[in-house]
């Protein structure tokens, strides 16, 4: 039985050491097959949506793929991802990068590595016009979010009284909106605006000023993919410098960025 545990050990310890060194592996092996796939969001207007004319993913986030696998040398694959799947697509080598609305916290943090911040929101709530003027106003109410978001513990915290109900994706939960089974849909300001203006009715809805967090978004990495890591920061900065990165902003989103990528975070 000892010899038995022995080997054990020594089976996961090498497991333990193959996953650290394919990790730390992840930008020799992108440049070697040549090409970097990319984890986005096909429905998330406007960081990661099918253009209904190209029927190719484009937006925010896809535009930062983009730039990354250039600065790489090679071919990018854009795979869609949500909320729920993009950590465990990461984690099981179906992607090499997460680009999907995905905000940095310390509870995230402690299972991949993030990015320096390439975008910055808060989350607020999408609502029938003149029906919520205050965080009260939703107290004991049905709230609609995607499954797996920091969206969901938000709100929990936010508002204990409401019933928090997830969907697969925000296009869902708006839809829940829509048909009047939930009072409220609740992520990121800049989401809630993509799903508010993709709808021929959008003047019946509004996003009341009632921020309950702030939301900083990382492209996310394997956990100890230092080398990896590293490029994408740099790259980051040097995107900065040179405006890339804020025409990108100006190309999605109107009005002035108020945020700058900096490795002060």
């Amino acid at each position: 039985m000892k010899k038995v545990g022995v080997i054990l050990l020594v089976v996961m310890f090498s497991l333990d050491v193959a996953g650290a060194s394919w990790a730390a592996d992840t930008l020799v092996d992108v440049k070697k097959k040549g090409v970097l796939v990319c984890g986005v969001k096909d429905s998330t207007k406007p960081f990661g949506f099918i253009d209904e004319r190209t029927r190719s993913i484009v937006g925010y986030d896809v535009d930062f793929c983009n730039a990354i696998a250039k600065k790489l040398g090679v071919k990018l694959e854009l795979k869609p991802v949500t909320s729920s799947t993009r950590m465990p697509d990461l984690a099981t080598g179906k992607i090499d990068l997460i680009a999907a609305t995905m905000t940095k916290n310390e509870e995230r943090a402690k299972q991949i590595d993030f990015s320096y911040m390439y975008f910055y929101t808060e989350q607020k709530f999408l609502t029938r016009k003149g029906t919520v003027k205050t965080l009260a106003d939703l107290e004991g109410k049905k709230i609609g979010t995607s499954k797996g978001s920091t969206s969901e513990q938000n709100a929990k915290k936010a508002i204990p009284t409401a019933t928090i109900l997830s969907f697969d994706d925000y296009p869902p939960a708006f839809l829940a909106l829509q048909q009047g089974r939930v009072a409220a849909v609740t992520t990121d300001e800049s989401i809630l605006v993509g799903l508010m203006n993709a709808t021929k009715d959008k003047n019946n809805y509004e996003i009341p000023n009632i921020p309950i967090s702030k939301e900083p978004y990382g492209l996310g990495m394997r956990k100890g993919d230092t080398n990896f890591v590293n490029f994408v920061n740099k790259a980051l900065l040097v995107m900065e410098k040179s405006g890339e990165s804020d025409k990108i902003y100006r190309k999605w989103f109107p009005g002035k960025r108020l945020f700058k990528i900096t490795d002060k975070q």
